[in-house]
Order: structure tokens, then C-alpha cells, then sequence
């Protein structure tokens, strides 16, 4: 899609959590030609404020104009880009692997271990397996698994926050 040059960014995005809020700050996107690689979004502390996790691609002037348009929405209270600041991100996400010979049990054993994960479900043929961590150990994982063979996962997408006091 457009404007998909330049390097990932994590938008954290709090907004009051009413009814057509996640479709508008969707459709700013969409209506623009911005990529949204990964979205998340769920109630804080807080039930009347929702917290949206977006990470998206795009150049600083890409950047700034998304920033400008998110602020101007009704409904949302503040917008902050994570991106080059310390903060705390984490992914959850759910394989399925083939694991139809002792061998590669074995192996698959080894490697859900070295990543931290967790078995989910055990069948004769296949592993469902459990990890979690930053978005990069997803993706290692995930090369790890591919010549066992994928049959199916799932993503939640990032969640982050930052880990300095908002002003």
C-alpha cells in the first residue's frame, strides 16, 4: 500500500471509549493510503478510555500528518509515538507446527523451550504452541517453526507502553 517506505512505528493512542471511535481512527488511515501493520485496542484502568496500539510505516513528514489527523478526531485524548523512545512491547501468538515424527518432536521441543513458550495442545501430528515477547522474537520464532511446517497462527499484535511518565 502507499506511503510504505521508512521504518515501523508504535503509535500508542488513548481515546474515550464510545461507540465508531476505532472505525474513524481507521478510516483516517485507509482514507490517506496508510498502512496499519498491526492495531490493538482495549479498555485501560479506566472503562471510559480505550488504548489503541498501532504500529504503521512511513517517512517523518507521513508521520507528522498522522499525528495531526489523529489529534484533530473527536474522541481522542492524546497521541504518542513511541517509536525511538524505551518502551514496553509485547505479542502474543498461537502455532499450530507439524510434529509428525519423534524427531521433530524432539527438536520442536527444544526450540519452544529456547523461545520460552508454552505448549497449548499436544496430538499425535501436531504441536499448539504459546509465545509471547517482543514482536522480533515473534518473528524469530516463527523462522525457527517454518521448515517443521506451519498449519496455522495467529497474532494478537503489539501492545506497548511507554516506559516514562506522560506529561
Amino acid at each position: 500500500m502507499g506511503n510504505d517506505n521508512g521504518e515501523k512505528h508504535t503509535i500508542s493512542v488513548l481515546v474515550a471509549n464510545k461507540f465508531g471511535v476505532l472505525a474513524r481512527v481507521a478510516g483516517l488511515f485507509s482514507g490517506r493510503g496508510y498502512n496499519i501493520s498491526s492495531l490493538t485496542v482495549n479498555e485501560t484502568n479506566d472503562p471510559k478510555v480505550s488504548k489503541m496500539t498501532i504500529v504503521t510505516s512511513g517517512d517523518s513528514a507521513v508521520l507528522e500528518q498522522i499525528d495531526k489527523q489523529l489529534r484533530k478526531l473527536v474522541d481522542v485524548i492524546r497521541v504518542a509515538d513511541l517509536t525511538g523512545e524505551f518502551f514496553i512491547e509485547r505479542e502474543l501468538a498461537l502455532f499450530k507446527v507439524k510434529a509428525d515424527t519423534p524427531e521433530k518432536k524432539s527438536q520442536l521441543i527444544q526450540v519452544v523451550e529456547i523461545f520460552n513458550g508454552k505448549f497449548v495442545s499436544v496430538h499425535p501430528d501436531e504441536f499448539g504452541i504459546e509465545i509471547s515477547g517482543r514482536s522480533d522474537k515473534i518473528d524469530n520464532f516463527m523462522e525457527m517453526v517454518k521448515d517443521f511446517g506451519i498449519i496455522e497462527m495467529a497474532r494478537s499484535g503489539r501492545v506497548a507502553i511507554s516506559r516514562k511518565a506522560h506529561r
